[in-house]
């Protein structure tokens, strides 16, 4: 969904931010998390470094949703793990977030999110598959060749997934139903007419006492 996009790509570009341009980041030139190499494969070969630093806010927009969340099924993932998805994706490449799903969830790791891993996805709590693809997200990242140097910057991000993916969850689930036979009663005060008619009864009752006592 459209609301969630953009609510994931929010936090996408928390972690992403602005320019950077690495010697040990072997994606060279970067722009809010988007490298030149995919920049160039999207908007034209003949796109410079100073385009880059350019981008617009609807190329980027353009380059999130179709290099990524649309390749892992953002939109039919339940809220919440489409961001942990999504964000793995943008990190790693969809292909593995792919698989890393698929494994957890036991169908083939093909690396592409179709049917068969969405209905496997239908069968578990997506809290628990937050919670496992984050885990097994960090082992992979601190099996890399430059973990030393980037190392406790993924450890922050990915405990920062977890969390606000797991909110997410929290946030799309259902009221609970009412009780049967239980009603939900209006705050004591809270109607007006209500104190009106309290009002009248009460001076009602006042002046049957005070007959009462002059008898």
């Amino acid at each position: 969904m459209e609301a969630n996009f953009q609510r994931s790509l929010s936090l996408v570009l928390k972690h992403e931010g602005g320019w950077a341009d690495h010697p040990a980041d072997p994606g060279g030139a970067t722009n809010r998390g988007i490298t030149i190499a995919v920049f160039r494969e999207v908007y034209g070969k003949g796109k410079t470094v100073d385009d880059l630093k350019r981008i617009t806010d609807e190329q980027v927009a353009h380059i999130y949703r179709t290099r990524y969340w649309a390749k892992v099924r953002g939109d039919d993932l339940p809220a919440g793990l489409d961001y942990a998805v999504f964000d793995f994706a943008v990190n790693s490449g969809p292909a593995r977030a792919a698989r890393y799903l698929q494994r957890i969830v036991g169908v083939a790791q093909d690396g592409v999110i179709g049917p068969q891993t969405l209905a496997a996805v239908a069968k578990h709590d997506p809290a628990k598959l937050i919670t496992r693809l984050c885990d097994d997200r960090l082992a992979f990242l601190r099996s890399l060749s430059t973990y030393k140097t980037f190392g406790k910057g993924w450890e922050r991000r990915v405990e920062d997934v977890r969390r606000d993916a797991l909110a997410m969850v929290g946030a799309a689930s259902p009221p609970e139903p009412a009780k049967t036979g239980t009603q939900t009663q209006p705050p004591a005060g809270s109607n007006p007419v209500g104190r009106v008619i309290e009002f009248i009864v009460k001076a009602i009752t006042i002046l049957i006492e005070k007959a009462f006592r002059r008898q």
